[in-house]
């Protein structure tokens, strides 16, 4: 007896439960960033110790992504899904009711864990829900939903948290993550996790592997360790009023969804291009404030460089790890977000050691220089990157 069809409308439907999913996430990651003065004054804590907020959720996301996605690699997709979304939501509602800096800090701890595993499970259910041929435009649906969280996220949630109280967008984070839950759990099919078409990678390649995870961990460091300050950058520096700064949060999201967007649409046939110029773009963004950052004009214009690179760095790295994946793609998204988010931890805590030793100028100087190492490893230790795998080099996935 042949088994029935799934509804061809529940693969777009639950793609767009992962794309709110992946909003939801990305907008709790980064939301204390728009929201460090008021967060600070409200639990009576420094702007460094909320800064390290951001440090706590990366370390964790680095550290657990591989042992999660490897201990959750047999379990069924759908289950796995709407646990972490569970998590998301109670974790956002305990951190909406926090009145300490340590309950806060736990519960950001605990959505970081959930993204940890979200971001290497989402990418392979999302492409396996369509054919082989859609795969660089799932991913780049997926990559837009993301950047979305800079472009209408963390920019509504930083006006929202000012105009109330920085409770009130960390609240909401809960109700986009039970729609995201309810969907999935009714529309996901339950199946075996290497099944999917989009288990393995299109042509292994453990070296070109490994110079793509050290390239993004390297252009993270440098992106954060600017981007955490970058509200107080263009307060103290720039001379930006503090309504002016939301708006320029905005600007940075625009540029980042727009750079995605441009990206996603030439990824397939230029993915070395692609990731090497969205490197490079992302240096000169931050030297460029570094350099001309008191210019009003000229901080806006660098601003909008460094946001147009920031989206479009991962969502590379992300489409290199299916390609090149050594064994199972869900354990090279891990290591992906590991990496990256290790980048992060690493970025937000040498911002903070910058911070009080310089100025906030000085954290744009030390991640500029760490996005030009970053090109220097991608140009230096890959030959061909983006080069199409030739018939030999087809994966083979396991009968």
């Amino acid at each position: 007896m042949v088994a029935p069809r799934p509804a061809p409308w529940r693969g777009p439907a639950v793609l767009v439960a992962l794309m709110l999913a992946a909003f939801t996430f990305n907008t709790a990651e980064n939301l204390p960033i728009g929201l460090l003065e008021v967060v600070s004054e409200s639990l009576r804590v420094s702007v460094s110790a909320v800064g390290l907020l951001v440090t706590g959720y990366g370390v964790t996301v680095a550290v657990a992504s591989l042992p999660l996605a490897y201990a959750m690699r047999a379990v069924p997709r759908r289950h796995v899904l709407t646990g972490l979304l569970a998590a998301l939501v109670v974790s956002s509602l305990v951190a909406a009711l926090a009145s300490s800096y340590w309950l806060l800090l736990v519960a950001r701890l605990l959505t970081a864990l959930a993204q940890a595993l979200f971001w290497a499970v989402m990418g392979p259910v999302a492409v396996g829900l369509f054919a082989p041929a859609l795969r660089g435009r799932v991913i780049g649906a997926l990559s837009v939903a993301g950047s979305l969280a800079l472009v209408l996220g963390v920019p509504a949630g930083t006006w929202l948290g000012r105009q109330s109280d920085w409770r009130v967008p960390v609240a909401m984070l809960a109700g986009l993550g039970i729609i995201s839950l309810v969907t999935i759990a009714v529309l996901l099919p339950t199946s075996r996790p290497e099944e999917a078409h989009a288990a393995y990678g299109i042509s292994p390649d453990a070296r070109r592997f490994g110079f793509v995870l050290a390239a993004g961990a390297l252009s993270a460091t440098g992106a954060f360790t600017g981007y955490t300050y970058l509200a107080k950058f263009l307060s103290d520096v720039s001379g930006f009023p503090p309504g002016t700064v939301t708006t320029l949060f905005m600007a940075f999201g625009v540029a980042c969804l727009a750079g995605v967007s441009i990206t996603g649409a030439l990824l397939d046939r230029f993915p070395h291009a692609a990731l090497t110029t969205a490197l490079a773009t992302q240096a000169v963004g931050m030297l460029g404030l570094y350099t001309a950052g008191t210019d009003p004009v000229a901080a806006v214009v660098f601003l909008v460089l460094m946001g147009g690179a920031l989206g479009p760095v991962f969502m590379a790295t992300q489409n290199a790890m299916l390609h090149y994946a050594p064994r199972r793609t869900d354990i090279a998204l891990a290591a992906n977000s590991g990496a990256y988010n290790a980048g992060i931890a690493a970025g937000a805590a040498l911002g903070a050691l910058v911070l009080p030793l310089s100025d906030v100028r000085g954290t744009f100087l030390a991640g500029g220089l760490f996005s030009v190492a970053a090109c220097a490893v991608l140009l230096g230790g890959l030959l061909d990157l983006g080069g199409h795998p030739r018939p030999s080099e087809e994966h083979r996935e396991p009968q």
